[in-house]
């Protein structure tokens, strides 16, 4: 389902639900993100949905809280974002110990062409979401850095949510990997009331 005109990067709040015949496959970073064959195995085969909710605290702070959940009602990982571009450390039970960061940004401020280059004018207008994340070296033994922008595209007529992924790994020196990243939209009960009450 296309994601509709009133959400946008400024209030991502909703369902979104990964389409995986859209998207790139991962395999790859996850392995060398250090993800064992059988995690690897059951992440393949399971959809992943993304319970979002986006909202400014009191000082003024966005914040991205989203709770993942995988087919079948199993939970993931909770991806909770403050966007203030402060280092924040996280332990997750796919990747490990990892650092993270992240921040609203002008697509002119992001320096990869990948990273910028593909979005719908609102989200150009808007401004993307840059989350950063990197493996947390002494703990995890692993050295890795994935660079994302978030926001929308149009593909195949249909406005979407998508994310664009940077990865770069000591293990891979003939480069970095780049990934599309695509997303069904379906409404939540925290969209719909947001949208009742705006």
């Amino acid at each position: 389902m296309a994601a509709p005109p009133e959400v946008t990067t400024k209030n991502l709040t909703g369902k979104y639900i990964m389409n995986k015949t859209l998207s790139d496959d991962s395999d790859d970073i996850l392995k060398l993100q250090g993800v064992s064959w059988f995690k690897r195995r059951a992440i393949s085969m399971f959809t992943l949905t993304l319970n979002v909710k986006h909202y400014t605290d009191e000082a003024g702070t966005e914040h991205i809280d989203i709770e993942q959940t995988l087919s079948g009602g199993m939970s993931g990982n909770n991806e909770d974002r403050t966007l203030d571009w402060e280092e924040h450390n996280q332990y997750n039970d796919v990747f490990g110990a990892l650092i993270g960061q992240s921040k609203r940004v002008k697509v002119e401020e992001v320096d990869d062409e990948f990273l910028k280059t593909g979005w719908t004018e609102d989200a150009v207008e808007d401004g993307l979401i840059l989350a950063v994340a990197w493996s947390d070296t002494p703990k995890s033994g692993m050295e890795w850095k994935a660079e994302l922008t978030w926001g929308f595209e149009e593909l195949n007529g249909e406005r979407r949510y998508a994310r664009h992924v940077k990865f770069t790994s000591s293990d891979k020196t003939d480069g970095p990997i780049f990934k599309h990243l695509y997303y069904d939209y379906g409404e939540s009960l925290l969209a719909v009331i947001y949208i009742i009450c705006s």
